[in-house]
């Protein structure tokens, strides 16, 4: 507000703090400001953003000076020693103390969001009812200069300092009173009149004292602070007298005899304009305030036409510019002025426009008859000269004639479309609309529209879409009624219903659950082709048609090629045919070869995954080959829980199309048996130079289990192929002892080396590793799929690699050297047989470590006298004892007398042997020649105590947990036989019945029942047949049934086999 243009204060240079500025105030509870006017009696304004309301109390203007007196009447001694105390803000009264002397107070109560404006010389003051926040700032209008005027002389009385000069601001404003508003000028010049009489008695009253010199001073570049009269305080800016022998200071006019006591001669003048500049100064004010009448005097003769002569438009803008560049107030008069002006223009643009469009020849924005002549008589009124009326009446002449033409042509029977034509054209040119143009118009219409619906529907043309159509019928309803336009509606009408109708066959047939098979489909559309309308549907179907035949191609040229299909092939046949809306009798086929291999590959899956197994079945059966990195591998290991790796597929460079040719598969799979057992060597050179956990080294590398972390501690296994290290509580770590049922004869204790403590890590064993057996009859049932599968392929590659193995372990098994090894073996073993139950374990010469525990790999386990339970009542395969808590410290008392190793083993055998036995574990296989082999390197090395002791160790944290939970699955399983007892008895009668049913159809019965006992036998050998990673023990064939199904290098086998081993018999009908 300070800085508006009819503000005072805007043509004030300097930012005045709080006058110009606005100031901020915080104010809290009870903060109070004291009684005040504003500075040079400004007017004031507030307002309270927000926070607690302020309290104001107001006395007005004309009450000031009574306040003033009352005050130093009460408090005379503050103003004896400060006269201008009001004016410092520190002066606070009751305001019901000031009331009871007679002084008006006004009270009120400024709530946020709410303005407050104090008047000039207004005395006010408050306090705050809380927390707030207010803005406040000054503002001067035309009516204060007076109040001004009259502030300055209070001040000089009280000798207070000036906030800016008064006479400096009159001045400034009268310099240039083409920028002043109206108003503004008019008071400017009343206070500039005063302003000069007073500076005349002033200057005449210096010369009479005799000062005749005088010299111009540019004041308004000094400081306020050198032109202060040093008398009463006053900022001088007209005039001020100084001496030149003392130049510190000066005086204004109304002081000339303070100045000092030096002689006038040495007194001089310092002035800021002459007495001759101050009236030429003042006549450009009177100019500016006198400059609205002679104006409006000229606006009133040109809008009434007084002297009979109209002024033109440019005359009457002149005058409007005029007024909008003296800045006149806004008044009724200069609102006739630009109402006129306005109506001139909107003539002017609509006769232009009218002229201009038919010299164009375009369409404009059509007047009508009506409004063409009222437009003649709206310039015709105007109070100034329109020198384009002569052209509307021209224009005015040519739409009569037009007209009295056009009514002619409409009664010509029949009529002339040529004639109508051309006249509706004449008409739109002319810019006016007449009512004649109508009825040509809805003629015109009526012939295009037969003409394109004679179009639409001509044999040999185009067909049309239903919305073509529906467009038409929807502009025949706008057009004018008439016999022809009525015929073309009803057969355009049935023909639209007749298309919807096959329309929404065709939709039902592609939308419908039951599809329909190709031959209706081909009926539907022979019969549609026949509509002379582009049916959407219709197309949609014959286009489904078609693809069903492409695609019922495309399988007869699967089915009928020299190879079987592959699964991603019938696949995305399937998808594709299910998404045809064509019932296909070849997808039903499809759909079963697809779930009958699907079927396969799921039971092959549970044969040789783990439960939760982050492998595929095709990276399963394929050779890791990047076995050779110990981080690579592991990375890979951890990246496979994250779903983030590449697959041995990848790793092996088979794309997606080499695994359709089984003739790439084959060959990258020899190769990557080489890489993988290159990688192994290589592996296991660079974790055995890996320092163990239990030692002390230097060297920088170390294992990783893992879990992430460096296996330290006692419980810590190394794994036999890549010779890393793993904590044993993070790894499936084997068993030492599991009993199932005992042999009569069999010896309480066993062989140390026959102990199951082969140790393989997740990261070498990657599947369950089934047996041979159960591999066969996969591949048996693969055989018969009608399809190719990657995995099928694999696991054949997978096969032919474990029988060469067999073969080459059966070679060296059956050798020399090895058969007098496996001789001293079973001697040792029919030793152990021939001990009595209750006798202790004897020493023997040839073999130091005599205290042998355990039967076989992971085979019938036998308790030793008062050690080991009684499990003669487990008769299940898959049941494991834990051993009892006084076992474990029977078994620790046995490890110091263990010695070895038992069996001196050549280097020349061992090599070969070692080989066989990496070889042999690479394989995702189980078979027998294995754990003979590890037998027989067992017993040519000392028995690994720190190993036993660690699988010990592990067993007992294990044995804690085991018991609660035994504990709790024998309750639930006395309480469900107790169920199944009470049910039995119930169902024996029906059973009786169904007997004979079901000898009837015992030949399709006895094909499912193999099959489900098949599978109830495959998924009980991958429960059992596992690396002792799964904590369940290595089974293997009796070597007799092994005998009969090959004979050759294996017939010559040692007598120690059968103590070895030991047959099952899901294995025997395998």
């Amino acid at each position: 507000m300070p800085v508006l243009d009819q503000s005072v204060l805007c043509h004030i240079n300097a930012d005045i703090s709080g006058m110009k500025v606005p100031w901020l105030y915080v104010g809290m509870v009870f903060s109070a400001f004291c009684w005040h006017i504003e500075d040079h009696w400004s007017y004031s304004i507030n307002y309270l953003h927000w926070g607690e309301p302020k309290t104001w109390y107001g006395v007005p203007s004309l009450a000031a000076e009574q306040l003033e007196e009352v005050m130093k009447r009460l408090t005379p001694e503050l103003f004896d020693s400060q006269p201008d105390l009001l004016h410092q803000l520190v002066t606070l009264m009751n305001p019901n103390t000031l009331m009871s002397h007679g002084i008006p107070v006004v009270r009120t109560n400024q709530c946020a969001g709410e303005f407050v404006i104090t008047f000039p010389r207004a005395y006010h003051s408050g306090f705050n009812q809380g927390y707030n926040f207010a803005e406040a700032v000054n503002f001067c209008t035309a009516d204060w200069l007076p109040t001004g005027r009259q502030c300055i002389e209070h001040y000089r009385r009280l000798r207070r300092y000036c906030v800016f000069s008064h006479e400096e601001l009159i001045c400034k404003m009268a310099a240039f009173p083409e920028k002043l508003d109206l108003n503004l000028a008019v008071a400017v010049h009343k206070e500039m009149f005063i302003m000069v009489q007073e500076e005349r008695r002033l200057r005449k009253a210096l010369l009479e004292k005799g000062i005749t010199e005088a010299e111009r001073e540019a004041f308004e570049l000094l400081p306020d602070d050198e032109r202060q009269c040093i008398k009463c305080k006053t900022t001088c800016f007209l005039s001020a007298l100084a001496c030149y022998d003392c130049p510190d200071g000066l005086v204004c006019l109304s002081h000339i005899n303070d100045l000092c006591k030096c002689s006038s001669s040495r007194q001089y003048l310092r002035y800021r304009y002459t007495l001759d500049e101050l009236p030429a100064m003042l006549h450009k004010l009177k100019v500016r305030a006198e400059s609205f009448d002679n104006w409006a005097n000229k606006v009133r003769v040109a809008l009434e036409v007084e002297d009979g002569q109209k002024r033109s438009f440019e005359e009457l803008r002149a005058l409007e510019s005029e007024a909008r560049e003296r800045r006149f107030p806004n008044n009724e008069l200069l609102q006739r002025l630009r109402n006129c002006l306005n109506e001139a223009e909107a003539c002017v643009s609509q006769v232009l426009g009218l002229i201009s469009g038919q010299e164009a020849r375009i369409e404009t924005p059509q007047l009508t008859l009506t409004e063409l002549r009222v437009l003649l008589e709206q310039m015709g009124s105007l109070p100034c000269a329109m020198h384009h009326i002569g052209d509307v009446k021209d224009v005015l002449e040519q739409v009569e004639a037009y007209q009295i033409e056009a009514r002619e042509a409409l009664t010509l029977l029949p009529p002339s479309v040529g004639l109508l034509r051309s006249l509706l054209e004449r008409g739109q040119q002319l810019g006016v609309r007449v009512p004649e143009a109508h009825q040509l118009q809805q003629q015109v219409e009526q012939a295009q529209w037969l003409d394109e619906v004679k179009q639409a529907l001509a044999p040999s043309g185009q067909r049309g879409s239903l919305v073509i159509m529906q467009g038409l019928l929807v502009t025949g309803a706008k057009v004018a009624s008439s016999p022809s336009v009525d015929k073309a509606r009803a057969e355009l009408q049935e023909l639209l219903t007749i298309a919807k109708r096959w329309e929404e066959k065709a939709h039902f047939c592609l939308e419908a659950r039951q599809k329909h098979p190709p031959a209706t489909l081909e009926a539907i559309i022979r019969e549609a082709e026949n509509i002379p309308v582009h049916l959407p549907n219709i197309q949609a179907l014959k286009d489904a048609l078609a693809k069903a035949q492409a695609w019922i191609a495309d399988v007869d040229e699967i089915q009928n090629g020299d190879h079987y299909p592959c699964l991603d092939d019938l696949e995305g046949l399937v998808a594709i045919g299910r998404d045809l809306p064509v019932g296909l009798e070849e997808l039903r086929q499809l759909e079963l070869q697809v779930l009958t291999a699907h079927s396969w590959r799921e039971k092959a899956s549970k044969t040789f995954l783990k439960k939760n197994s982050c492998y595929t079945l095709l990276e399963v059966l394929c050779p890791c080959v990047n076995a050779g990195s110990d981080s690579s591998k592991r990375s890979r290991w951890i990246g496979k829980e994250l779903g983030l790796y590449r697959s041995d597929t990848e790793l092996l460079g088979l794309t997606a199309q080499d695994l359709r040719d089984p003739g790439s598969l084959i060959v990258a799979f020899k190769e990557g048996e080489q890489k993988e057992k290159e990688g192994i060597l290589h592996l296991r050179r660079t974790n055995s130079a890996k320092s163990r956990p239990l030692a002390s080294s230097t060297t920088s590398a170390t294992s990783i289990c893992v879990c992430g972390q460096v296996p330290a501690g006692v419980g810590t296994l190394q794994c036999d192929l890549c010779q890393d290290w793993f904590h044993g509580q993070c790894v499936s770590a084997p068993r030492l002892l599991s009993s199932s049922r005992p042999s009569p004869t069999s010896s309480p204790l066993l062989a140390w080396w026959e102990w199951d403590t082969k140790f393989l890590c997740p990261l070498c064993m990657r599947s369950r590793r089934p047996r041979l057996e159960t591999i066969l009859a996969l591949l048996v049932a693969l055989q018969r799929l009608p399809v190719r599968l990657p995995e099928g392929e694999a696991l054949q590659c997978l096969t032919e690699r474990a029988i060469v193995w067999q073969g080459r372990a059966r070679q060296a098994l059956a050798s020399e050297d090895v058969t007098a090894l496996l001789g001293q073996l079973g001697e040792l073993r029919q030793q152990l047989q021939s001990e009595p139950r209750g006798k202790e374990a004897p020493a023997y010469p040839s073999v130091p470590a005599s205290h042998l525990l355990r039967e076989g790999s992971g085979k019938d386990m036998h308790k030793v006298p008062g050690l080991l339970p009684n499990v003669d009542g487990v008769t299940s395969h898959e049941k494991v004892v834990p051993l009892q808590r006084s076992d474990l410290e029977v078994l620790s008392s046995l490890l110091p007398h263990l010695t070895g190793p038992v069996l001196d083993l050549p280097e020349a055998t061992r090599a070969p042997l070692e080989e066989l036995m990496l070889e042999g574990d690479l394989l995702e296989v189980t078979l027998d020649e294995n754990h003979s082999i590890w037998q027989l390197l067992q017993a040519g090395q000392p028995p690994d105590l720190e190993r036993i002791h660690t699988l010990m160790e592990l067993e007992k944290h294990e044995h804690k947990g085991n018991r609660t939970r035994s504990r709790t699955l024998e309750k639930r399983r006395r309480r469900q036989q107790q169920q199944t007892d009470l049910g039995r008895q119930s169902k024996d009668l029906v059973q009786e019945e169904l007997q004979s049913k079901k000898a009837r159809s015992s030949g399709i019965k006895l094909e499912e029942g193999q099959e489900e006992r098949f599978e109830e036998e495959t998924d009980s050998e991958n429960i059992f047949l596992t690396s002792p990673t799964d904590h369940s023990p290595n089974l293997k064939v009796n070597q007799n049934s092994l005998q009969q199904k090959d004979s050759g290098p294996t017939a010559p086998l040692p007598s120690l086999t059968p103590f070895l081993y030991q047959s099952y018999p899901q294995q025997e009908e395998l």
